[in-house]
């Protein structure tokens, strides 16, 4: 099973964290890889990207100030194997990273990452938060995984992805 590369620049414009890759991703050896997984329609039809990528072609999110790196790396079947300790560390070593590369905004996959990320924050759902990472403003989009249940479907999703798009551009 592969690691999954993080894909990293100075300066992007947003900088994606996902919770860690899923078996089959990590198997093929792509972010986002099962049929499933609405990310790249989401990013592409929100207006965060130019085109429509297709997983093999994650590094050329950075043509769009575009970064994606996971707070875990080790590949599960679901997230919920991930242990508490695999999250506190993801979220020491994201803090180096965004530290060193700048991004304008942290978005955060999912609302399991919060509590890791941001354990004081004192707003629920998604959006964008009024703490900080790393001197980076932080927005919680809903995990765009098939298995996610809080907002159903890709309509479910879409808006907070478009709400991301909207703040990538005032930024």
């Amino acid at each position: 099973m592969n690691r999954l590369d993080d894909i990293l620049a100075r300066e992007l414009r947003v900088l994606f964290v996902a919770i860690n890759p899923a078996t089959p991703s990590a198997t093929i050896g792509h972010h986002f890889a099962t049929p499933t997984n609405s990310f790249w329609r989401l990013l592409h039809v929100s207006g965060l990207t130019t085109r429509l990528y297709l997983p093999a072609e994650a590094r050329s999110l950075l043509d769009d100030g575009i970064g994606l790196v996971s707070l875990v790396d080790r590949p599960t079947r679901m997230a919920s194997d991930v242990r508490r300790e695999e999250f506190r560390a993801g979220a020491r070593r994201l803090a180096t990273k965004v530290e060193r590369w700048r991004p304008r905004t942290v978005a955060l996959l999912g609302l399991t990452l919060l509590p890791f990320v941001l354990p004081d924050a004192d707003e629920p759902g998604p959006g964008l938060k009024r703490a900080t990472f790393g001197g980076a403003p932080v927005f919680v989009v809903p995990n765009p995984s098939g298995r996610n249940r809080s907002y159903p479907g890709f309509a479910g999703k879409l808006p907070w992805y478009e709400k991301l798009a909207a703040h990538a551009r005032a930024t």
